[in-house]
């Protein structure tokens, strides 16, 4: 068994692979940042508590946007499952042509987004709309040229960022509202969160298509913890919330 861990601004999203299959995942708050120790055992408890053996983990693949907790989670790694961790960083195999300026810059879980859909979904142009913290674009071609995307900042950001920087909005549930026009504070925030991003992906999907694909057809994906919020909105091909976790095992696989 392969335990995967997606170390994000917000949470750790974890997945454990047995035969190439999905077959746990669960999520850990990554602040505050804590001890190896903690790691540790957090991640044996869960399994155990599962039905799954803590024993039979063969190998940790990690992918993180936050520096500061590789460490502890190295340390956790090597003390309670007696393995080196394998890192997504600059370097290593993706089958990906990076284009950014400096590809070190590109953020692991964005690699790992677009490794995961180029072996999805092969010789098709793609644009992966990735809702976590931050919101993320990344845009491949066919030919698995990876040309970069965007970064925007995402809902729970936008929230924190009204009511922080106001005085008289509150901090709001963020869910699909009944309506467009809102009718209270609550509702209009929801709806400005909601709506503003559906038209963003609409028309920044629709630019990208224009100005990088010759108007060709994109397979739209939407993954990332709020993605589903818009699957009734028929704006999205394809939903593949568990696509980090998926890229991050391709990862692993393609540099044993």
């Amino acid at each position: 068994m392969i335990l995967t861990l997606d170390v994000g601004n917000s949470q750790i999203y974890c997945g454990l692979f047995r035969d190439d299959k999905i077959v746990l995942q669960f999520r850990k708050s990554s602040r505050p940042a804590v001890s190896s120790d903690e790691f540790g055992v957090f991640f044996k408890s869960v399994l155990s508590s599962n039905g799954f053996d803590p024993s039979q983990i063969q190998n940790v693949a990690i992918c993180s946007v936050v520096p500061e907790l590789v460490h502890s989670l190295k340390g956790a790694c090597q003390k309670y499952f007696s393995k080196t961790p394998f890192i997504l960083q600059a370097g290593v195999k993706t089958g990906l042509k990076i284009k950014y300026r400096n590809p070190i810059e590109v953020g692991a879980d964005r690699i790992a987004n677009a490794i995961a859909a180029t072996q999805q979904f092969p010789g098709q142009h793609l644009v992966i709309v990735d809702f976590g913290t931050a919101t993320t674009f990344d845009v491949v071609t066919a030919s698995r040229d990876y040309l970069g995307g965007l970064i925007i900042p995402g809902f729970r950001l936008a929230m924190v960022s009204l009511e922080s920087g106001t005085s008289k909005l509150p901090r709001v549930e963020i869910v699909k509202p009944e309506e467009l026009v809102g009718r209270s504070t609550v509702e209009s925030i929801q709806s400005g969160l909601y709506f503003g991003n559906l038209a963003m992906v609409k028309e920044i999907t629709k630019q990208i298509r224009h100005e990088y694909f010759n108007k060709e057809k994109a397979l739209l994906i939407g993954t990332g913890g709020f993605s589903r919020m818009f699957e009734k909105e028929n704006v999205f091909d394809i939903f593949a919330p568990d696509l980090v976790l998926q890229g991050l095992y391709s990862a692993f696989k393609m540099n044993m």
